[in-house]
């Protein structure tokens, strides 16, 4: 899975075109960061009002109920094995969506996989130092979405050793928590971007459908872009192997991408998925994650039954060439 909160390297190309003085066209920029990336958030609006100060509240809300790297979250007290914590509306969100993709996947994208995110480095606790098969099978027993449930506003764990990590689809849900806020205040056009995990609503400021880049695959820190896409009221994340791993002393390489079958931090043949979708942010963030897990072809098959996804796919054939994969819906 993937964990941590990493940037996905999508560029949003905002051209320099011509703004009407029209001040129902003024476009309005806020950008900083935030839960260990950065944002960028384009709306248009005639009004007075500014949501900076509304915008950090939602920010430390999240970290407040799901930052693993928060000793005082909600997340880190009932991972801390706290079964008094009456957990939040964004946790109950976050682990709804994940309970409804856990499901669909198999059990491919599953948050309880964060004892071995931890094991593996990738995480806010200490690495295991020699992790072998033994202790990763032990480990597993502790894995699953199926051993855990939200009963009366608290979290039930089958075993304490349980640990939660929304990481995957946490910066999915602060796009959906800024925009709700927007959608509150009556703004109709908006580009709400985190860590290059997007919500886009209505038309830039130049009347046009809000456009996206999807980055290159490039390891040698170079950016390039794949391709150029429009978002039509959607939300669009993207999951990447290429820049988020670790070289052990062995000298073998390990991915952020846990799967959660085997145990092991070992990369699929996909380098990118980037998933669209008319419903949140949150849902493409976590079916992202997922097919980076399940590789090229059973992500193709996913993509058969889910016609609601759009998918763009970057991987690595045979020979280790690049190659794309569209989705039959994706017409961009």
């Amino acid at each position: 899975m993937k964990i941590n909160i990493l940037k996905n390297y999508i560029f949003l190309l905002i051209f320099a075109g011509f703004i009407s003085c029209n001040k129902e066209n003024k476009l309005k920029t806020i950008e900083g960061n935030a839960i260990g990336t950065t944002f960028s958030i384009r709306y248009l609006d005639n009004s007075n009002i500014t949501y900076e100060t509304k915008i950090d509240s939602i920010i430390k809300a999240v970290n407040k109920s799901v930052s693993t790297y928060i000793s005082t979250s909600d997340i880190s007290k009932i991972n801390n094995g706290d079964t008094t914590v009456v957990i939040d509306a964004v946790f109950k969100t976050v682990f709804t969506k994940s309970s409804k993709i856990y499901v669909e996947t198999d059990g491919v994208f599953d948050p309880t996989v964060g004892i071995l995110v931890n094991a593996w480095g990738f995480g806010p606790e200490k690495p295991i130092e020699n992790l072998d098969s033994v202790k990763i099978k032990e480990l597993l027993n502790f894995v699953g979405f199926n051993k855990v449930s939200l009963v009366h506003g608290k979290i039930k764990k089958v075993f304490p050793e349980i640990y939660f990590d929304f990481n995957a689809i946490a910066k999915g849900s602060l796009v959906d928590e800024v925009s709700k806020l927007f959608e509150a205040n009556n703004i109709a056009n908006y580009m709400v971007e985190i860590g290059g995990e997007i919500r886009a609503r209505g038309l830039n400021q130049n009347g046009e459908a809000w456009k996206i880049a999807i980055e290159n695959p490039n390891i040698d820190g170079t950016r390039s872009f794949m391709t150029t896409i429009q978002l039509q009221n959607e939300s669009m994340a993207t999951s990447g192997n290429y820049r988020k791993y670790r070289i052990a002393e062995d000298g073998k390489k390990y991915v952020h991408t846990i799967n959660t079958k085997t145990g092991y931090a070992t990369a699929s043949n996909l380098l990118s998925a980037s998933v669209i979708s008319k419903s949140d942010c949150a849902d493409v963030d976590g079916y992202a994650t997922a097919f980076m897990a399940m590789g090229l072809e059973k992500t193709k098959d996913f993509l058969k039954i889910h016609s609601e996804l759009k998918a763009f796919l970057i991987y690595a054939n045979e020979n280790g060439e690049l190659q794309t994969y569209k989705s039959a819906n994706f017409d961009n």
